[in-house]
């Protein structure tokens, strides 16, 4: 039951992000709404650690791995994400996102040496081609010309510095490295060196004092990042990177579950029948019905 709850806050959260994340573009750089974005999620956890007397004291090494979890999950990533959009649309953002299931098995196994799941596998090719289904119309209007294949090569990179992150994630929970301080931690490390290649780049530090920018960052912050982030990981520690990760396929989903009613979403009949192939992959990657 718990992990159901788990899953479900992950999805339910990094679903809605989508439309929050619509009023973080304009005036400010993408790339320093980022920077804000953990910036201020990792302040707020300090506090809180700081607050609940939670021990913040761990040793190089440690650091070392949480640094690393920092700059895979929660900068150069997203970085890539947004560089990716570019040249792609978010709709193939999202399929090429969902391969992290197939990222995470082979890392699993590389670096962890935990044993190929077969009901995790089929899962996870019954969810990317429902995945594929739901966003054909993007998938066909896709230009195969330099650009794009520049945009699948950088969101490709991006989806498995993500699988790094998740299988160092792992790796720190099996050395008794709480959730909560490994993400403060791994946030303000990834924060860091994200405003380095910002600082880097020439990228300009606006800010919008907007209430649609201001909220949408609080927003993204509290419950995109240390909510999501801390369910999301917690069951990448106890249920496996690979099976964990099938959340991210049901993320687009439940954006245009929201979208239909905030936006007057359609659903056509391919899309429908996506997203039966979502949950049914969904069904056998976790073992059980997840709700």
């Amino acid at each position: 039951m718990r992990q159901l709850l788990l899953y479900v806050v992950t999805i339910v959260i990094w679903g809605s992000t989508w439309i929050a994340i619509k009023f973080q573009l304009g005036p400010v750089d993408p790339m320093v709404s980022v920077i804000y974005r953990f910036g201020l999620a990792a302040a707020l956890l300090m506090v809180y650690c700081r607050a609940r007397g939670l021990s913040l004291r761990f040793a190089p090494r440690d650091h070392f791995f949480m640094a690393l979890m920092g700059i895979f999950l929660f900068s150069m990533n997203y970085w890539l994400v947004y560089l990716a959009e570019v040249y792609l649309t978010s709709g193939l953002v999202a399929v090429l996102f969902s391969s992290l299931v197939f990222f995470n098995i082979a890392n699993n196994a590389l670096f962890l040496k935990t044993a190929v799941d077969r009901k995790t596998v089929i899962g996870a090719l019954a969810g990317i081609i429902g995945v594929g289904l739901i966003f054909m119309p993007e998938i066909m209007a896709f230009d195969a010309d330099d650009h794009g294949f520049v945009g699948i090569a950088l969101g490709l990179f991006s989806v498995f510095l993500a699988s790094l992150g998740n299988i160092t994630s792992a790796r720190n929970t099996r050395e008794m490295i709480p959730v909560i301080q490994a993400n403060a931690y791994g946030m303000t490390y990834g924060t860091l060196a994200l405003t380095v290649v910002a600082l880097l780049m020439g990228k300009e530090f606006g800010f919008s004092f907007s209430l649609p920018y201001t909220g949408s960052l609080v927003f993204l912050s509290v419950f995109g990042s240390i909510v999501a982030f801390g369910t999301y990981l917690t069951l990448v520690g106890t249920m496996g990177a690979d099976k964990a990760s099938y959340a991210i396929m049901v993320v687009p989903v439940v954006a245009l579950v929201i979208s239909s009613f905030a936006e007057g979403y359609v659903w056509t009949l391919p899309a429908v029948a996506g997203l039966a192939l979502v949950l049914g992959g969904n069904f056998l990657a976790l073992g059980k019905r997840p709700g």
